[in-house]
C-alpha cells in the first residue's frame, strides 16, 4: 500500500502564529519580480525605491483582486461560511483576478509618479512571469490546482520527475498531473522569451507587457483543461464545442481532460479568459500601432511627467542670488560713468 508523503505545510510557528508555505514561496516569488524589475529599471534610471512602493502597494491589491475573483465564482462554498473567506492561506487565489488587482493599482501610482503606464508595465512583465512561476510551487505544497488522474509510472518513466514532487502528487488515491509544475515551466520559457524579446529594437511601448497576457493565456489555456478544480459556468454548447476542438492537439500527444464539476457549468472560466485575452492583445498591438498610440519604442529614455516638471522650476534662492539680479548686471557705459575702469 502507497502512503502519500505530503508536506507539512507550515513551515514554522512563531508562538501561536503559524508560517505556511504558501505565503512564504509567494513572498519569494514577489521579492524575484522585484529584483528583475530594479534591474532594467536601473537602464531607464528609475530609481530601485519607485520598484519597491510599486510592490508594497501592488502586493496587497494582487492578493485582495486575486481573492474577490476566486470567492466570486465559488460563493456557493462561502456564503455559509463567510470567514473562510479571509483564510487565504489554504489556498484559493486565481492570478486572472490578481492581475486586474495589480494593473488597478499600477494605474493609480504611475499616475501619481507621473510615469508613462505602459513603459512601466513593460518593465514589470517578466517580473510578473517571475511571481507566477515560483508563485506556483506554492500550489505544489498545500497540494491543489493539480490535473486529473496519471499513472505512477508517467510521472517516473516518461516526465522523469524526482521523488518528491512524484509523492506530492499521490492525492486522495491516485497520482495526478502536476499542472503546477506545467505552468511553472511555461512561466519560466516566457521571462526567457520577453527578455529577448525586449532587446529587439522593432518593439514598441506596451508590446513587453500584452505579450506576456498573450504567452500566458496560451499555456492557461491548454494546462486550464487539465485541472480537476477549475472555475466554471454554464455556457452555450458551441462555446464550449470551439474551446474543446481548440484544446485537441493535447490528445493527439495522449493527455486527456481532467473532470469539471457539471454544478460549475460546462465551459471553464480560465480558458474562455485566455482565448479572449489573446485576442484582445494582438488588436491592441494592431490598433495601437495603426493609430501612433505606440509610437514609442522599448529601448527610448523614460521620464517623470512629475520629475520633468520639477526640473523646470528654477527654485527661489537661486533667483535671487546677486548673480542673477538685475542690479548686478551693469553695461559697460555705466561701469565707466562710476569711475571703474573697463575690462
Amino acid at each position: 500500500m502507497f502512503f502519500s508523503l505530503a508536506i507539512n505545510p507550515i513551515v514554522f510557528s512563531i508562538g501561536s502564529l503559524p508560517v505556511h508555505w504558501y505565503g512564504l514561496i509567494l513572498g519569494v516569488g514577489a521579492l524575484a519580480g522585484l529584483f528583475l524589475a530594479i534591474q532594467e529599471g536601473k537602464r531607464f534610471n528609475i530609481p530601485q525605491e519607485f520598484f519597491m512602493d510599486l510592490l508594497l502597494l501592488g502586493v496587497p491589491s494582487a492578493i485582495i483582486g486575486a481573492r474577490i475573483y476566486f470567492v466570486a465564482f465559488k460563493w456557493e462554498d462561502y456564503k455559509d461560511n463567510f470567514i473562510d473567506v479571509f483564510k487565504i492561506w489554504n489556498g484559493g487565489i486565481a492570478i486572472y483576478g490578481a492581475l486586474i488587482g495589480a494593473i488597478i493599482c499600477g494605474i493609480i501610482y504611475f499616475r501619481y509618479k507621473g510615469y508613462p503606464f505602459w513603459r512601466i508595465v513593460d518593465i514589470c512583465a517578466p517580473g510578473l512571469l517571475a511571481g507566477q512561476m515560483i508563485g506556483r510551487w506554492g500550489n505544489f505544497v498545500n497540494q491543489e490546482a493539480y490535473g486529473g488522474v496519471v499513472e505512477e509510472s508517467f510521472l517516473r518513466d516518461k516526465l522523469h520527475l524526482p521523488d518528491f514532487i512524484v509523492n506530492q502528487m499521490y492525492i486522495g488515491d491516485a497520482f495526478h498531473h502536476p499542472t503546477f509544475l506545467y505552468e511553472s515551466l511555461w512561466s519560466l520559457l516566457g521571462i526567457l522569451l520577453l527578455m529577448v524579446l525586449r532587446r529587439q529594437k522593432f518593439v514598441r511601448a506596451g508590446e513587453i507587457f500584452l505579450s506576456y497576457f498573450i504567452w500566458y493565456s496560451i499555456g492557461r489555456f491548454f494546462i486550464e483543461a487539465l485541472r480537476t478544480d477549475s472555475l466554471g459556468f454554464n455556457g452555450s454548447s458551441g462555446v464550449a464545442s470551439l474551446i474543446n476542438g481548440l484544446w485537441s492537439p493535447m490528445k493527439w500527444m495522449g493527455f486527456e481532460q481532467g473532470y469539471l464539476d457539471p454544478a460549475y457549468g460546462n465551459i471553464r472560466i480560465s480558458q474562455l479568459l485566455a482565448l479572449l485575452i489573446i485576442l484582445v492583445a494582438v488588436v491592441l498591438i494592431v490598433v495601437r500601432r495603426v493609430t501612433g498610440q505606440s509610437s514609442a519604442h522599448y529601448s527610448d529614455p523614460i521620464v517623470s511627467t512629475k520629475a520633468a516638471a520639477a526640473d523646470s522650476v528654477v527654485p527661489e534662492h537661486a533667483v535671487n542670488t546677486p548673480q542673477n539680479t538685475p542690479q548686478a548686471v551693469q553695461p559697460e557705459e555705466e561701469k565707466a560713468e562710476n569711475g571703474e575702469p573697463k575690462e
